[in-house]
Protein backbone atom coordinates (compact mmCIF):
# COMPACT_ATOMS: atom_id res chain seq x y z
CA UNK A 1 0.00 0.00 0.00
CA UNK A 2 1.41 3.29 -1.17
CA UNK A 3 0.23 6.64 1.00
CA UNK A 4 -0.23 9.64 -0.73
CA UNK A 5 -0.30 13.17 1.37
CA UNK A 6 -3.56 14.91 -0.93
CA UNK A 7 -4.23 19.21 -0.05
CA UNK A 8 -7.93 19.80 -0.87
CA UNK A 9 -7.68 23.39 -1.89
CA UNK A 10 -11.82 23.76 -0.98
CA UNK A 11 -14.28 22.62 2.15
CA UNK A 12 -16.75 22.11 -0.54
CA UNK A 13 -15.13 19.28 -2.99
CA UNK A 14 -16.15 15.96 -1.99
CA UNK A 15 -13.29 13.74 -0.70
CA UNK A 16 -11.50 11.27 -2.86
CA UNK A 17 -12.58 7.66 -2.69
CA UNK A 18 -11.44 4.60 -3.34
CA UNK A 19 -14.03 1.93 -4.49
CA UNK A 20 -12.48 -1.33 -4.07
CA UNK A 21 -13.07 -4.03 -7.01
CA UNK A 22 -14.73 -1.86 -8.78
CA UNK A 23 -12.18 0.02 -10.25
CA UNK A 24 -8.55 1.37 -9.65
CA UNK A 25 -8.87 3.87 -11.38
CA UNK A 26 -10.48 7.65 -8.91
CA UNK A 27 -12.61 9.71 -9.55
CA UNK A 28 -11.97 13.41 -9.72
CA UNK A 29 -14.34 16.15 -9.78
CA UNK A 30 -14.45 19.70 -11.35
CA UNK A 31 -13.82 21.88 -8.29
CA UNK A 32 -16.06 25.00 -9.34
CA UNK A 33 -18.75 25.53 -11.72
CA UNK A 34 -18.27 25.91 -15.67
CA UNK A 35 -19.52 27.22 -18.42
CA UNK A 36 -17.91 26.80 -21.62
CA UNK A 37 -18.90 28.24 -25.37
CA UNK A 38 -18.82 25.75 -27.76
CA UNK A 39 -14.52 26.62 -29.09
CA UNK A 40 -13.79 27.58 -25.46
CA UNK A 41 -10.82 26.19 -23.72
CA UNK A 42 -10.28 26.32 -20.25
CA UNK A 43 -8.31 24.62 -17.30
CA UNK A 44 -10.91 23.14 -15.29
CA UNK A 45 -9.48 22.77 -11.52
CA UNK A 46 -9.70 19.65 -9.49
CA UNK A 47 -9.39 20.76 -6.19
CA UNK A 48 -6.44 18.67 -5.03
CA UNK A 49 -3.34 18.80 -5.41
CA UNK A 50 -0.93 15.46 -4.06
CA UNK A 51 2.47 14.74 -3.10
CA UNK A 52 3.56 11.74 -4.64
CA UNK A 53 6.22 9.60 -3.25
CA UNK A 54 9.51 9.66 -5.61
CA UNK A 55 9.25 7.02 -8.37
CA UNK A 56 5.14 7.50 -8.93
CA UNK A 57 3.10 9.69 -11.25
CA UNK A 58 -0.33 10.05 -12.02
CA UNK A 59 -2.06 9.43 -14.94
CA UNK A 60 -5.59 11.37 -15.37
CA UNK A 61 -8.03 10.81 -18.31
CA UNK A 62 -11.64 11.67 -19.02
CA UNK A 63 -14.38 9.42 -17.57
CA UNK A 64 -16.37 7.29 -20.52
CA UNK A 65 -18.90 9.14 -19.73
CA UNK A 66 -17.63 12.80 -19.55
CA UNK A 67 -17.85 13.78 -23.81
CA UNK A 68 -21.34 12.18 -23.66
CA UNK A 69 -22.41 14.31 -20.90
CA UNK A 70 -20.38 17.63 -21.12
CA UNK A 71 -19.06 17.95 -24.80
CA UNK A 72 -15.88 18.22 -23.47
CA UNK A 73 -12.41 17.06 -24.75
CA UNK A 74 -9.26 16.70 -22.82
CA UNK A 75 -6.88 18.53 -25.27
CA UNK A 76 -3.34 16.62 -24.09
CA UNK A 77 -5.44 12.93 -24.28
CA UNK A 78 -3.73 11.79 -21.10
CA UNK A 79 -2.22 14.50 -18.54
CA UNK A 80 0.77 13.42 -16.66
CA UNK A 81 1.53 14.24 -12.95
CA UNK A 82 4.87 13.79 -11.74
CA UNK A 83 6.16 13.71 -8.06
CA UNK A 84 7.78 17.40 -8.70
CA UNK A 85 4.35 18.72 -9.12
CA UNK A 86 3.39 18.95 -4.98
CA UNK A 87 3.62 22.49 -3.89
CA UNK A 88 0.79 23.89 -1.58
CA UNK A 89 -0.26 25.89 -4.84
CA UNK A 90 0.28 23.37 -7.59
CA UNK A 91 -3.78 22.06 -8.01
CA UNK A 92 -4.55 19.46 -10.45
CA UNK A 93 -6.33 21.00 -13.54
CA UNK A 94 -7.83 19.04 -16.60
CA UNK A 95 -7.60 21.24 -19.80
CA UNK A 96 -10.66 20.81 -22.04
CA UNK A 97 -11.70 22.20 -25.42
CA UNK A 98 -15.58 22.47 -25.62
CA UNK A 99 -17.38 20.82 -28.36
CA UNK A 100 -20.51 22.32 -27.55
CA UNK A 101 -21.68 25.14 -25.13
CA UNK A 102 -21.87 22.97 -21.54
CA UNK A 103 -22.49 23.66 -17.96
CA UNK A 104 -20.23 21.77 -15.25
CA UNK A 105 -21.32 21.97 -11.72
CA UNK A 106 -18.84 22.42 -8.83
CA UNK A 107 -18.44 18.32 -7.28
CA UNK A 108 -19.36 16.33 -10.97
CA UNK A 109 -16.91 13.90 -11.74
CA UNK A 110 -15.01 14.67 -14.86
CA UNK A 111 -11.69 13.00 -14.94
CA UNK A 112 -10.43 10.24 -13.17
CA UNK A 113 -6.70 9.03 -12.22
CA UNK A 114 -4.51 6.38 -11.54
CA UNK A 115 -1.12 6.43 -9.80
CA UNK A 116 1.55 4.37 -11.45
CA UNK A 117 5.37 3.42 -11.35
CA UNK A 118 7.82 5.60 -13.49
CA UNK A 119 8.98 3.87 -16.25
CA UNK A 120 12.54 1.74 -15.77
CA UNK A 121 15.50 3.07 -17.45
CA UNK A 122 15.46 1.48 -20.95
CA UNK A 123 18.60 0.84 -22.78
CA UNK A 124 17.92 0.36 -26.54
CA UNK A 125 20.35 -2.09 -28.45
CA UNK A 126 19.73 -2.13 -32.39
CA UNK A 127 19.22 -5.99 -34.08
CA UNK A 128 18.77 -6.74 -37.37
CA UNK A 129 16.26 -9.10 -36.85
CA UNK A 130 13.57 -9.06 -34.21
CA UNK A 131 12.23 -13.47 -34.81
CA UNK A 132 9.09 -12.22 -33.63
CA UNK A 133 5.53 -13.88 -35.12
CA UNK A 134 4.65 -11.77 -38.30
CA UNK A 135 1.17 -10.43 -37.79
CA UNK A 136 0.41 -8.11 -40.95
CA UNK A 137 1.34 -4.72 -40.63
CA UNK A 138 -0.54 -1.96 -39.01
CA UNK A 139 -1.13 -2.40 -35.44
CA UNK A 140 -3.41 -5.22 -33.51
CA UNK A 141 -5.82 -5.51 -36.25
CA UNK A 142 -3.59 -6.48 -39.24
CA UNK A 143 -3.35 -4.90 -42.49
CA UNK A 144 -5.33 -1.30 -42.70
Amino acid sequence: MVNIRIKYFSDDIKRLEYIDGKSDWIDLRAAEDVELKQGGFKLIPLGVSMGLPDGYEAHIVPRSSTFKNYGIIQTNGTGIIDNSYCGDSDQWMMPVYATRDTVIHMNERICQFRIVRNQPEIIFYEVSRLYGKERGGFGSTGRG
